[in-house]
């Protein structure tokens, strides 16, 4: 009876579920992707970090502007040799985060590219994050806040400098990044109510929470692991 009455309120639980965000999470490798992400969905630092291997993905629901939001977050590898694979996977992706390391200038330095090659293969619309990680190694320090905040403006991206390690600002880039999306999904649905037609092809209606995994529990912050089999940077 306990059983069955658990698998209602999860069942019920899942239908509040209002929109599944797809984000990327890109960059060189070793830049701390993987660590922010897992710093974001489960509030952990591996110290015993492996570099990814092809695509990765967690999820995390949270609440914003009173609508239940499960962020479906995937982790691609930095490597040259990956990128091909991981090209497909920005498809449908209606936000990215772009992870540079500020002790490292040749992180920063392909960052250009990174936007074109993101441009190239997912929607106009997509919301993009700049992140400067390793916030936390002032004294290793290479690039200035201000390069990146004047390449954020010049590219229209948001900008954070972030620390995977001690926590500093990842959760407020992350939740910044997924209000933007949400604002961009707010307009494009009521555009579409209105019968007026966007530059994306974003369907409203495509991104309610259907069919998803069952949530269990009442807090609204919760976090999943998928194909995570060792932790990875």
């Amino acid at each position: 009876m306990n059983q069955e009455m658990n698998g209602v309120e999860a069942e019920k639980f899942q239908e509040k579920i209002d929109y599944v965000f797809k984000v990327v999470v890109i960059g060189d490798s070793a830049v701390g992707k993987t660590q922010i992400l897992s710093r974001f969905t489960k509030n952990e630092f591996c110290f015993d970090s492996k570099s990814t291997i092809g695509v990765e993905f967690q999820t995390k629901t949270v609440t914003i502007n009173g609508k239940l939001i499960k962020a479906q977050i995937w982790d691609t590898a930095g490597q040259e040799r990956y990128r091909a694979v991981t090209s497909a996977y920005y498809r449908g992706a209606l936000g990215a985060m772009l992870v540079y390391d500020i002790t490292k200038r040749q992180t920063f330095d392909h960052v250009a590219r990174w936007v074109e090659e993101l441009r190239s293969h997912a929607d106009g619309s997509i919301v993009i994050m700049l992140i400067g990680n390793k916030g936390d190694l002032v004294d290793q320090r290479v690039v200035q806040t201000e390069d990146a905040v004047e390449f954020a403006e010049d590219q229209g991206l948001f900008f954070s400098e972030t620390s995977a390690f001690s926590g500093e600002n990842v959760n407020s880039a992350f939740l910044k990044l997924l209000q933007e999306i949400n604002k961009v999904v707010s307009k494009k649905s009521l555009e579409c109510s209105n019968g007026i037609k966007g530059n994306g092809n974003l369907d409203g209606a495509a991104l309610k929470g259907e069919k998803i995994d069952i949530i269990s529990g009442s807090d609204l912050e919760i976090s999943e692991m998928k194909k995570l089999p060792s932790c990875s940077c």
